[in-house]
């Protein structure tokens, strides 16, 4: 039998391996809030909100989800345990291994998506340079490069890839990335017409209230992964919701912004084309490269929920699952992941109401439950009241969007249903 690699995702880590600081989640989730699909959701929002509606969508609904996500984090940081075994805390050992599961198809399947996302951006950028005849626009190319670039990085682990690449210059880059953006929008775009324009009314407000906070909120299943390595609490919420806030909110007003100012309606990869055309393409290709580390997250903590559920070094499930995600993205387009994560994605806003409510409230930040069990069926049941209000909502009134009112639905049947499991428990000895 093999044993489990270095950050073990069954047990606390050591102490010692507590050495990351604000500054340093700060850099991580900047980071990974700035992404070629985080400027592709502004462009989303962009026609039917408009500037003005869109940036009002993207404020709230960001602001809302990374104190969520900040709130998850700390729950790492206080059990030093990974996302998935932190859920065997609140759904029992055996129940926590539906939602492993089910994160591993998510993150495969991100995973691929991201590496899609990326090819497509490369091959774009490399007919630009070399022209479209040019090897180089290869899409297996390009495929296999950020495949084999991602895979490499989760193996290494996310200490090295914070302390040693990421807070030493990559963070650096991508605020010149950034700006460089930012200025040619200010020096090129009639920034009074822009924000005057208003949106054709095919995306309500609450809809794209919901897009916004879906991209903090997908993070929920992975976040406990890097933040169980936090020096402390206070500096893992603040340097989490901080730099998550910073990062998303630019990068998808910049999305937002270049699609109402300079990408051409209707045609392929417009938003793409537009940002290529800034800096010589320079900052699109920082980004770019700042994509592959949402790729290196998901197959590390890909690798770590399967971790969980069999004794396998950690480094090795990465390998093997950085290989599926490059053959899934070399084989299928863009378009066949899109509905099916969000379904998956789905079951986790209700999941982590569960969470969040279990840690803070019942347990009060402690590690252990009160008994350990296989399945807590309280906490089974009011997970799938809140997956299911969830798919209602999203049916009958869209409008008001989903992923709030499930994960209070889930988090307050929970409290509910503990609190009448007490009573039932104590009713003997009070006779």
């Amino acid at each position: 039998m093999n044993t489990p690699g270095l950050y073990s995702p069954h047990h606390a880590i050591d102490p010692t391996q507590r050495v990351l600081g604000g500054r340093d989640l700060f850099s991580l989730w900047f980071s990974l809030g700035i992404g070629l699909m985080v400027l592709q959701l502004g462009a989303l929002l962009a026609p039917g909100l408009g500037m003005s509606g869109a940036l009002l969508a993207i404020l709230s609904g960001t602001a809302v989800g990374v104190l969520l996500l900040g709130a998850v984090a700390v729950i790492g940081c206080d059990t030093g345990l990974s996302s998935m075994a932190n859920l065997k805390l609140t759904l029992g050992g055996r129940g926590a291994v539906l939602p492993a599961l089910l994160n591993l198809v998510q993150l495969v399947g991100w995973g691929a998506f991201e590496l899609i996302v990326m090819r497509d951006a490369a091959s774009l950028l490399a007919a630009r340079a070399f022209g479209q005849e040019s090897g180089l626009t290869s899409p297996i190319l390009w495929t296999v490069s950020f495949g084999v670039l991602a895979t490499l990085l989760a193996i290494t682990g996310p200490l090295t890839f914070v302390r040693r690449i990421l807070r030493k210059w990559g963070i650096w880059l991508l605020l010149g990335a950034c700006l460089w953006l930012t200025w040619n929008l200010l020096d090129k775009a009639d920034l009074p017409a822009l924000w005057a324009r208003q949106g054709d009314g095919s995306l309500p407000f609450a809809l794209g209230f919901d897009i916004a906070i879906a991209m903090p909120l997908s993070w929920l299943p992975l976040i406990a992964d890097y933040s169980r390595f936090g020096k402390a609490a206070r500096r893992v919420f603040g340097g989490t919701v901080i730099g998550f806030f910073v990062g998303n909110v630019w990068l998808m007003s910049l999305g937002v912004a270049y699609t109402l100012a300079f990408a051409s309606a209707g045609e392929v990869n417009a938003l793409l084309l537009a940002l290529a055309g800034a800096g010589l393409g320079i900052p699109l290709l920082l980004i770019l490269l700042d994509e592959s580390e949402n790729a290196f997250a998901d197959i590390h903590s890909a690798a770590v929920s399967v971790g969980v559920l069999l004794p396998v070094r950690i480094e090795w499930l990465a390998l093997i699952i950085g290989a599926l995600c490059t053959f899934i993205a070399w084989l299928a387009p863009l378009a066949e992941y899109q509905n099916f994560l969000l379904l998956i994605g789905s079951v986790f806003a209700p999941l982590f109401g569960v969470v969040l409510v279990d840690h803070f409230l019942l347990r009060r930040r402690g590690l252990q439950p009160a008994r350990l069990v296989a399945l807590r069926w309280e906490a089974l049941l009011a997970w799938g009241c809140g997956v299911m209000t969830y798919h209602w909502l999203t049916s009958a009134w869209p409008q008001i969007g989903a992923s709030l009112p499930a994960l209070f639905v889930s988090g307050g049947l929970l409290l509910l249903l503990s609190r009448v499991s007490r009573v039932t428990a104590d009713m003997p000895a009070s006779q």
